[in-house]
């Protein structure tokens, strides 16, 4: 059993979304991964700003924020994997598209992929771990078929 869910709570309609789908989908399986629990949810940039100052007291937007929820090891279940959410500011994904010079399908591909991998526990905190997940990252674009 898989719960994967694309939530788009903008104003903006995306055909991206299907794409997403697709990715998430691809993501699970790349990973082997069967019940599990997990959500993408975009929104614009006042609302990421938003959630990166409560949660991380950062006063700024930013691209992409994930909610690990296995982390918290009061929401267990031995049965289903809770993963958690990953927020993605469509705003911030489009600025981001022109900069890198690459399509909006891309970026957001890309945005998954990075929040995905920090619900796995992955991270970028120090330049060992940074090179894994990055690797990682260009690896699973690549075999998606959105490398660079």
């Amino acid at each position: 059993m898989r719960e994967i869910e694309v939530f788009n709570e903008t104003n903006e309609s995306l055909d991206e979304i299907r794409e997403l789908n697709k990715l998430t989908s691809f993501l699970a399986d790349y990973f082997n991964l069967d019940n599990i629990i997990f959500n993408v949810i975009i929104v614009d940039n006042n609302k990421i700003h938003e959630i990166n100052k409560e949660y991380r007291n950062i006063d700024k937007e930013t691209d992409v924020i994930s909610f690990a929820l296995e982390d918290d090891k009061s929401i267990t279940n031995n049965d289903i994997r809770v993963l958690g959410d990953i927020y993605i500011s469509i705003d911030k994904a489009k600025q981001q598209s022109k900069e890198y010079g690459h399509s909006l399908k891309r970026e957001l591909c890309f945005l998954a992929t990075h929040g995905f991998l920090h619900l796995l526990g992955y991270d970028h905190i120090n330049k060992e771990d940074e090179k894994i997940m990055f690797n990682l990252q260009d690896e699973i674009l690549s075999a998606y078929g959105v490398g660079r």
